[in-house]
């Protein structure tokens, strides 16, 4: 078995790592430094179709395996990422010299996989089905929950483990198999944690690493049938397109430009710390960073200062120094987000703090953690997603105001609040068009709510019983145990046709054909 090194440029069949057929190879570098981490494939047709018959083969066989049994290596699973400190440490390691993620958030994020194995583990052994009360005496009414066969899952550079667990563990409890397309850049890391899945049937569990052609590939193949996918606007439609082109089932999450408003009813301290969290998260690169803050005039002084004194005291640097803000992960991502602040700035928008490469950081994507004020509608800052350290603060005059301001986006992934007040809390969760509102407690996930994006912020949902339910289709099945000639099959008696008076002499006979489609 060849062994995985950051130089192999290899792909995965579980359990094997094997030497690709393509020659197309993509040198990786550490977004912090520019210097040389490793390379990978570009994995082209031969890769793809070879882990699409391995996983189908496997599929076949997985989808016979009992429950309980199934649920069991779902567990396994879980205690291998839980036990394993050593290569949890290495997989780390890697995700912050290829992203540049800070190599604590890197560990945070390791830590959160091995329970979402669980959570789908004993949920799909909780229910297969549901019996539906009976329109006919007999006869036995149920739907039957089946996988789709063989998922693919497109996933982002910026939470490459986590997120791909999230819909593989659903997707293996609901039966499929699944091949992974990793981030380019986050291949390696990718790779080295699938050494985690080897208990795993043979083939079960594939990895190609590529680019939009490897991801064109596996989602046009005819032996894959159903899609997670997590990344931009333009990819998420073109994957959108093909998936409906082909009447296959597609879960579809495309980013945001999260909105958080400021109440006056604001804890300060907390809504001061909370916002510098989540605008500047991983720097920004987060799906669900909030990127336009909206604060009502009577605290918004007082909440801009404490803002921008909290803002600059955070860190930048290499991931695996003490840092909190380490770079961007491309020069495209850092050029995307000058641009944004250069036209804010051209049309009237003030710099509070950063907006500049830092001084000390001349090599790498850095940007300095960025606050805006005096932003307005006509930006393009407020209407597409930054994806980086910028957050562009507006004054409003009051809740209402903030809440319609809000809801003025193409993007509906998450929404927050600050607010000790009830109502406006109340009101916040029902009246904010996003998939997830937060209140107090920005970025929060849970393995059993549903993440979903409203408007272009995706379709479908991941996580929650829905997110099992993305990766299993149903059959409905009618079973009656003592055959009998029903009375609505043919031959009709003569009884139910149209007569002079318009109207039939069977009524009962009506009455039971009634239930069928």
């Amino acid at each position: 078995m060849t062994r995985f090194t950051c130089e192999s440029a290899l792909y995965f069949i579980n359990p094997h790592y094997l030497t690709p057929a393509s020659g197309r190879l993509r040198e990786i570098f550490d977004p912090a430094t520019l210097e040389r981490v490793g390379r990978m494939s570009l994995g082209e047709k031969a890769d793809v179709q070879a882990a699409v018959n391995a996983a189908n083969t496997a599929q076949q066989q997985w989808a016979r395996v009992d429950a309980r049994s199934r649920a069991a290596r779902l567990h396994e699973l879980a205690e291998s990422i839980e036990k394993a400190i050593g290569l949890n440490r290495e997989v780390a390691r890697l995700m912050t010299l290829e992203t540049g993620k800070p190599f604590p958030e890197a560990m945070g994020e390791l830590a959160n996989c091995a329970s979402v194995f669980r959570y789908y583990a004993e949920m799909a052994r909780d229910e297969a089905g549901k019996v539906a009360g009976t329109t006919q005496t007999g006869s036995f009414q149920h739907v039957r929950y089946e996988p789709y066969g063989v998922s693919v899952h497109i996933m982002p550079f910026n939470y490459p483990i986590l997120l791909m667990c999230w819909t593989v563990a659903a997707s293996l409890a609901a039966g499929n198999a699944c091949i992974i397309k990793p981030a380019e850049s986050a291949t390696l890391c990718t790779l080295k944690f699938l050494s985690h899945f080897t208990n795993l049937l043979p083939g079960l569990v594939c990895c190609v690493p590529g680019d939009a052609l490897t991801a064109q590939l596996l989602v046009q193949s005819s032996g894959t049938h159903a899609v997670a996918f997590t990344g931009g606007i333009a990819a998420a439609h073109a994957v959108a397109v093909t998936c409906a082109d082909l009447m296959k089932p597609c879960v579809i999450e495309a980013g945001g430009s999260d909105p958080m408003i400021i109440s006056k009813h604001a804890p300060l301290d907390v809504a001061v710390a909370g916002a510098v969290t989540a605008a500047f998260h991983l720097s920004g690169q987060i799906c669900t960073s909030a990127e336009r803050l909206y604060v009502v005039d009577d605290i918004y002084e007082a909440f801009v200062t404490r803002f921008v004194e909290q803002t600059r005291q955070l860190r930048i640097g290499h991931g695996l120094e003490r840092s909190e803000i380490g770079p961007l992960v491309s020069e495209a991502a850092r050029d995307k987000v000058i641009r944004l602040v250069e036209d804010a700035v051209s049309k009237g928008a003030r710099v509070l703090c950063g907006g500049r490469i830092p001084q000390d950081r001349p090599v790498g994507w850095f940007y300095e953690p960025t606050i805006l004020s005096g932003v307005t509608g006509d930006m393009a800052i407020l209407q597409e997603e930054c994806f980086g350290p910028v957050a562009a603060v507006c004054r409003v005059a009051d809740f209402d105001e903030a809440i319609r301001r809000a809801n003025d986006s193409p993007f509906g992934l998450g929404a927050s609040l600050f607010s000790t007040n009830l109502t406006e809390s109340m009101e916040a969760a029902e009246r904010l068009e996003a998939g997830m509102v937060w209140i107090n407690n920005p970025l929060v996930d849970n393995d059993a709510l549903p993440l979903s994006g409203w408007k272009m912020s995706g379709i479908g949902s991941e996580l929650g019983r829905q997110g099992l339910d993305a990766f299993r289709r149903s059959k409905m099945v009618i079973i009656d145990h003592k055959p009998r000639i029903q009375s609505w099959w043919y031959p009709y008696p003569d009884s139910v046709f149209h007569n002079a008076q318009g109207e039939p002499e069977n009524t009962d006979f009506i009455s039971s054909h009634s239930n069928v489609n």
